[in-house]
């Protein structure tokens, strides 16, 4: 097993030249923001761990935050098929991934082994097509959660570790909500965080119903058995008029606040250790195979054209 080193204490393990001959500058567009935390690193206590790649430490890469609708098929950008879905698993896998939460990026405490890179694994709108059970409860082998467990059963490195952006009152289900479905996906190690109630395009509302369906939102998660706070996927990846609502209101004498705002159909996100790293606009890649989705992105990784994050590997 494996347990998380500040930053300090891999100075001492890997050497402070060691460490920055391994880290590059990200290429990111995006927003500058306030310091990133420290970066968590892994060390072996035991057994001496196997190294997942050979890529060299570089903890300011590129982060893969990949954004799933539908599995099936289907016309459009927001379908992937099962065949397709199963091919990114052995894609993530081949090229060193391993799963994240969003809670766990955001808060760069991602527990990873020494060589892997993180994948941030999010699905959006609670489609029926990403978990469905049969009649004695058991998963269906045809949906995203099916599949990705066939999968961890052969690799076991990669669980069902997944974040998935809900709608709340209708989960997973075009009829009543089962509650049976939020508890496994907790169960597994997922996370359930907030994608609003009715999925508007937040710029279109006055401040008291954006505030409405984020607060609501939060609370229908809370029920269901999700701690909080929680991360946020934007609608649509649309902002609100007043963006300031985004970094904490008070409600019904609560306080709501996110760990992250997430947006939708970009690139790849900065590295939580970078300091132009902004919590509040973390853009994700679309899981499709039109110009700039995750075909495109993982095409330019597997041709070198992106350096990801990479953990480091310490001896034992």
């Amino acid at each position: 097993m494996y347990k998380v080193l500040s930053l300090v204490d891999c100075f001492l393990v890997v050497g402070i030249a060691l460490f920055l001959a391994g880290c590059s500058g990200g290429k990111s567009g995006h927003e500058a923001a306030s310091d990133a935390e420290k970066p968590a690193l892994i060390k072996p206590t035991k057994a001496k761990a196997e190294r997942i790649t050979t890529r060299p430490a570089n903890l300011m890469g590129t982060v893969f935050v990949a954004e799933y609708h539908h599995i099936r098929a289907g016309k459009g950008e927001m379908f992937r098929t099962p065949k397709q879905f199963r091919e990114d698993l052995e894609n993530y896998y081949s090229l060193g991934f391993r799963p994240v939460l969003a809670s766990e990026f955001l808060a760069n405490k991602m527990p990873l082994p020494p060589g892997a890179s993180p994948i941030v694994i999010t699905f959006d709108d609670s489609m029926p097509t990403q978990l469905q059970l049969e009649p004695d409860g058991s998963v269906s082998p045809d949906c995203a959660v099916g599949i990705w467990q066939a999968f961890a059963k052969e690799h076991p490195d990669f669980p069902v570790h997944a974040t998935f952006y809900v709608l709340a009152d209708h989960l997973w289900t075009t009829n009543e909500v089962d509650p049976r479905k939020a508890k496994l996906v907790l169960s597994l190690g997922c996370e359930l965080a907030n994608h609003t109630i009715h999925h508007p395009q937040l710029r279109r509302l006055t401040d008291a119903k954006v505030k409405w369906e984020l607060a609501t939102a939060n609370d229908k998660l809370e029920e269901l058995g999700q701690a909080l706070p929680v991360s946020l996927a934007l609608p649509y990846g649309v902002f609100p008029k007043n963006r300031k609502i985004l970094k904490g209101f008070d409600w019904k004498g609560k306080h709501v606040s996110f760990t992250g705002v997430f947006l939708s159909g970009a690139g790849p996100a900065r590295s939580p250790n970078d300091p132009k790293f902004n919590a509040l606009r973390v853009p994700r890649i679309l899981a499709t195979t039109v110009p700039f989705g995750l075909d495109y992105w993982l095409k330019k990784l597997k041709d070198g054209q992106l350096r990801p994050l990479q953990m480091p590997y310490v001896q034992p």
